[in-house]
Parts: structure tokens; C-alpha cells; sequence
């Protein structure tokens, strides 16, 4: 019986030696093989200071095998035979077997244990390298999303073997977007890695109208300068300009420091540390044969310092008389220090042309904000323009109007999934529900309270938090989402800087269009002949078969139609919330009462004026909002002292509330 378990004991290791032993002979002549073999000592050490040439052999090398090779390292599945030194892939069987491949053929070699195999494990900062050498091959590759990928690579971390890279597919690309991507990147490698002085000048100067952050960002290292002295200015190349000590650019303190460090000068002690070695040399009553009772005096003890250095008891030290002389006597400037002075110079011409185009460019795009902003003034306050000039209704419920119409926007998309089919609904509807609440509201509180501007304003801000809570009570304190077509998502960008988003635009364009709607209503219908009579005498007009009463009614309620859909627009781009109609209130009484009570052209210049005025302070203050504003109200305020009736003064009876 033992002996037949012997024997099967022997067949079982038999069997596990035949089946761990390799399938296929490896093959070590091959170019590949070869390649590592001369490269395998840092390969197996794998450090990242060492392993750069490595990396390039392969990647440099043409062999079809070393994409794969590189591939294959970079995720852990490269093993060394320690014995032969041969380099093969595995994969993980188990804890102890590996299953072995060819690093040429790809052939299974078998499976085996791995006792005798090493596995190179790559740090990030190696398969980061081994990334940046894949780069070269994914720019051949036929797929144009792998082309892309490698140029996103190259932005993110470039180096000077991209170069060539880039130069040996540019005139070969067929995609005309990545043959552009292609060339920028290489003009700007060229900037950062060229050897030529004449190649990195050309590439610099092909970027004089580029307004891109990546450009600015290759071509500031190149104009760095460095503080140098000599006894009178160099005419080297190089030389930017001087600088005066004591200015911005150079302290006085700064300055002598480098003329101590160039062995200009000797230097300076402190006050503390100078009586303390006066005090370690006092002989008797004197020091340096200075009587000790003299020293009273900063000139005394540096004459009683500069005494002792004389006589070696101390080191030599500096004056502020010796400063001053040392400051006088040598002349301080600026010098390129990171490349070549044709090169920083070329660099520092460009940059100087771009910043001032990116000036101008800031310029606009500020502008465009404001205009922006003034759009969306504009279409708040249209409304309040309306009720306030024909009625002269302190309305502070103006802004829960806009909160209604944007509220009422969310209500329809719940029903309407089509964001643009819910927006063209919304837009109509949201009118009809603020002005049926405007009628509501004139009828039942306003009318009661005409000629009466205290009571007026208690009871309208009355109702305006009646309408805040109404608002919690049905949709909660959490923003609602107000969400714009799809056709409305990004910016339209003019280039790196110039951009405005298609929100913005689109509420632009439907502030012209209210615009455009309201004069023909006012100068075009009957309904707007009565209202002007209205305005201009209400006496006169009900003389003339006009219902003052019936007029003031259906103002407010067009007055109030117009903030909801203007509610609609505000909450594509802002939070839909109980109280986003008093972000607005503020600046809509600032555009009415600024342009001129009751005149819409005098509300449009009015909200120009407050949009601009508000993103100017901002852009001079970027980082304090609210002191912004408060700097923007007090500007207001001193604005309707000078002149009190706006921009456009309305005669009639809003000019004489």
C-alpha cells in the first residue's frame, strides 16, 4: 500500500514539473529582447533618476513590439527571469503561479511558479515617463480620439521629446482640428526646447495676436530677470534696464545686501550687535581710545566701531554714510537670466503686444458683463417703471412678481419635460398669472391707497413677505431648478478672454424685444394713448371719456405680467427661491429712479448706467461684493442730488409726485 503511494506521489510531481515548465522556448535574440537586455539594469532598479534613457531606447527605437512593451510595463505586467535576466509579460494566476508570455511573438510560455521571476513594479513618476514616451506612438494611431488623447498629454506635461514627435506627424495629419492642435503645440515646444536661438524667435513671433494662457505661460519664463551691479551700466545684450535703489523694484536694504554678496562692500551691523562688541572691548573708561562717556551718539559709536575694526579687535562693518557712498558709486539693473538675449528680448516684445491686447480684450468683455447685467436690470425693473411713472405706486412687491413668474416657469416643466417647448409656454403663461395677481392686488389694496406713498410702501412690503411665506409654504426653502434648453448651454467665446454666455444673450435679445413691444403699445394702441393721457393729466383725460381707474388697473397688471416673464428669464441663469425677487428690488427702483420716473428710454439708460457702474466698482474691487454695492448706492444717491428727476425727466404727474 505505501508503495502505491509512492508512486502516485511521484506521478503527481512529475505531473506538476511537466505542466510548470515553459510551452514555448523563449526567444532571446530577439531586437527587443536585445534592447532590454542593454537597458536592464535600470530597468530592474527602476528609479526615476535613471530610468529616462531606457524609456527613450524604446521609444526611439521602431520596433513594432515596443508600444507594446511600454504598455505592458506601465501596468505592472512586465516580470524578470532572475536567473537568465530575460524580460517576459505574466499574468497572476494565483499568489504563487504566474502564467509567462514573449515579449516579441507574444507566445505562451506556460505557466509557472514565480519564485525565480522578479515583477517591475513602476512608481507614478515612472509610468508617468512611460506615459509621456507613449505619447509618440498614440499620435500614429488611426483612431483620432487616441490622437487627441496624446495632444491633451502633451498640454499637460510637454517634453523635449514631443518635439520631434509633433514634427514627424504635422504635415502628415488629415483631421484639420488636430492638425491645428498640432501645430500650435509645436510652435510652443519649440519656444521651450528648440536648440536654435532662430527657431524658438520664429515660433515666439508667430504668437504677436495669440491671446491664449498657454502662450503667456511659455513665454514668461523666458523674460525673468535677475538684479546685477557693476561700477557703471554694462552695454551687454542682455541688460533690461536700471533700477534705482530705494524704488519698488529694488529696496535700499536689497541693494546693498547684493553689493555685499558681490564683494563690493562690506556689511552692515546691527545696532544691538555693534554696542554689544563695543561693550567687549571697553579698556578702563575707553574703547578704541574713545572715551566710553563720549559714545552718546550713533556717529560717536560707529567712529568707536571703525576704530576698533582698524585695529583687527572686530570685523569691518559699514557705516550709513558707508552705505550711502557704496549705494552712490555703483549703478543696479535688470538682466535676462533664463535664456538668450535675443530670445528674452523677442519674448518680452510679444508679451508686451499681447498684454496690451489683453487689456483691450478685458476692456470688452467687462463691458459685455455690464451690458449683460444691464439687460437683466432692465428687464426687473421695466415692470416697476411702468406701475411707479403711471401710478406713482411705491410697489415693494415688484420683486415677489419676478419670484411668481419664475416659480411658475418650474411649474410647467414639471409637466413639460421639453425645456424648450416649456420655455415658450412658460413665457405667456407666466404673464398671465402676475398680471391677473397685479389686478388682484391693485384692486383690492392699491386703489384704496392712491396719492397715499407711506401707506402704499408699508402695505406693498407687507404683501411682499405675505408672498415670500406663500412661496415656502408650497415649494420649501430649497431652490428650485429653472432649467434652460439645451441649445442655451456654453458661451459664445470671440477668443480666450471675450466670452458671453447664450443665457445672456438670449436675455439681451428678449430685453430688446420688451423693449421694441413696449414702445409700439405705448405709441402704437389705443390702450398706450390712454395711458400717456393718463400720465400726462388724468384730469384732462376722464374729461376726454378715459377711466383713470379702469387705465391704472390694467397698468399695474402689464406692469406685473412683464416682471413674470421676466421672472421666466432671470431663472434660467439664477436660483429660483422665495426671496429672489429682493436681489432685484434695490437695483430696480435704482434703474427707475436713475433713467427718469415713468420714460422706458430713461429706464434703459437708467439700467445701463446701474449695470456699468456696478461691474466697474466690482472689477476695482473683486473681492468685496456688498462693499461694491453700498460704493454704488452712494453714487446714486449723490447722482439724484445733482439730479433729482433722472436721466430723462417725464413731465406730467409721475414728474410731480
Amino acid at each position: 500500500m505505501s508503495v502505491f503511494r509512492n508512486l502516485c506521489a511521484a506521478l503527481v510531481s512529475v505531473f506538476v514539473v511537466l505542466s510548470a515548465a515553459p510551452l514555448t522556448a523563449q526567444d532571446a535574440t530577439a531586437p527587443i529582447q536585445q534592447l532590454l537586455q542593454v537597458h536592464g539594469d535600470i530597468i530592474a532598479k527602476s528609479s526615476r533618476r535613471t530610468i529616462g534613457p531606457a524609456i527613450d531606447a524604446l521609444a526611439d527605437s521602431g520596433l513594432p513590439e515596443a508600444q507594446t512593451v511600454l504598455e505592458r510595463w506601465q501596468a505592472k505586467e512586465m516580470w524578470q527571469n532572475e536567473d537568465t535576466g530575460l524580460f517576459v509579460f505574466a499574468e497572476e494566476i494565483d499568489r504563487r503561479t504566474i502564467r509567462t508570455f514573449d515579449v516579441a511573438s507574444g507566445a505562451d510560455l506556460g505557466t509557472v511558479p514565480d519564485d525565480g521571476f522578479k515583477q517591475l513594479k513602476p512608481n507614478s513618476g515612472i509610468r508617468g515617463m512611460i506615459g509621456a514616451a507613449l505619447v509618440r506612438f498614440q499620435l500614429n494611431d488611426p483612431n483620432p480620439v487616441a490622437r487627441h488623447a496624446a495632444l491633451n498629454a502633451i498640454e499637460r506635461d510637454a517634453d523635449a521629446s514631443h518635439l520631434g514627435a509633433l514634427r514627424a506627424v504635422r504635415d502628415t495629419e488629415a483631421d484639420p482640428e488636430l492638425r491645428v492642435r498640432i501645430d500650435r503645440l509645436e510652435r510652443l515646444l519649440t519656444i521651450q526646447f528648440a536648440e536654435a536661438d532662430a527657431e524658438r524667435i520664429a515660433a515666439i513671433e508667430s504668437f504677436a495676436d495669440d491671446l491664449g494662457v498657454d502662450v503667456r505661460a511659455a513665454l514668461n519664463p523666458l523674460v525673468v530677470t535677475a538684479v546685477d551691479v557693476a561700477t557703471v551700466l554694462p552695454d551687454d545684450p542682455d541688460v533690461v534696464g536700471q533700477i534705482v535703489p530705494g524704488s519698488d523694484d529694488l529696496s535700499t536694504a536689497s541693494a546693498y545686501d547684493l553689493l555685499v554678496s558681490k564683494g563690493f562692500a562690506v556689511g552692515r551691523i546691527s545696532r544691538d550687535a555693534q554696542k554689544a562688541a563695543l561693550i567687549a572691548n571697553i579698556d578702563g573708561d575707553q574703547v578704541a581710545g574713545i572715551k566710553v562717556a563720549s559714545l552718546d551718539s550713533e556717529t560717536a559709536r560707529d567712529l568707536a566701531y571703525a576704530a576698533l575694526a582698524a585695529q583687527g579687535s572686530v570685523e569691518p562693518a559699514a557705516t550709513d554714510a558707508d552705505v550711502d557712498a557704496a549705494l552712490a558709486a555703483h549703478v543696479f539693473f535688470e538682466r535676462y537670466r533664463s535664456t538668450a538675449p535675443a530670445v528674452a528680448i523677442a519674448a518680452q516684445a510679444v508679451l508686451t503686444g499681447i498684454e496690451n491686447k489683453v487689456a483691450v480684450n478685458q476692456t470688452i468683455d467687462l463691458g459685455l458683463d455690464a451690458l449683460s447685467l444691464a439687460s437683466i436690470y432692465f428687464l426687473a425693473a421695466i415692470g416697476l417703471a411702468i406701475t411707479f411713472g403711471v401710478m406713482g405706486v411705491i410697489n415693494m412687491a415688484h420683486g415677489e412678481f419676478i419670484m411668481m413668474g419664475a416659480y411658475t416657469g418650474y411649474v410647467v416643466q414639471l409637466f413639460i419635460p421639453d425645456y424648450t417647448v416649456s420655455i415658450i409656454v412658460a413665457i405667456p403663461l407666466a404673464f398671465a398669472v402676475t398680471f391677473g395677481a397685479g389686478v388682484a392686488m391693485e384692486r383690492t389694496v392699491i386703489r384704496w391707497l392712491y396719492h397715499r406713498p407711506l401707506e402704499t410702501l408699508l402695505a406693498t412690503f407687507g404683501i411682499s413677505i405675505a408672498l415670500q411665506q406663500l412661496a415656502k409654504n408650497i415649494f420649501g426653502t430649497q431652490a428650485r431648478p429653472l432649467t434652460a434648453p439645451g441649445w442655451l448651454d456654453g458661451s459664445l467665446a470671440f477668443n480666450d478672454i471675450v466670452s458671453i454666455s447664450y443665457i445672456r444673450i438670449a436675455i439681451f435679445v428678449l430685453a430688446l424685444l420688451f423693449l421694441a413691444l413696449f414702445w409700439v403699445v405705448m405709441n402704437r394702441t389705443r390702450l398706450g394713448l390712454e395711458v400717456r393721457a393718463v400720465t400726462q393729466n388724468p384730469r384732462m383725460a376722464a374729461s376726454m371719456g378715459i377711466n383713470p381707474d379702469k387705465i391704472n388697473m390694467l397698468t399695474f397688471g402689464f406692469g406685473s405680467g412683464i416682471a413674470g416673464i421676466a421672472g421666466v428669464a432671470i431663472g434660467l441663469y439664477a436660483k429660483v427661491t422665495s426671496e429672489m425677487g429682493s436681489d432685484y428690488i434695490v437695483q430696480s427702483f435704482m434703474t427707475v429712479v436713475v433713467g427718469g420716473v415713468g420714460n422706458i428710454w430713461g429706464t434703459l439708460l437708467g439700467a445701463t448706467m446701474v449695470g456699468t457702474l456696478q461691474k466697474g466698482i466690482e472689477w476695482l474691487n473683486p473681492s468685496n461684493t456688498l462693499a461694491a454695492q453700498t460704493y454704488m448706492i452712494l453714487f446714486i444717491i449723490l447722482f439724484i442730488q445733482f439730479r433729482p428727476k433722472g436721466i430723462i425727466a417725464l413731465k406730467g404727474r409721475a414728474a410731480e409726485a
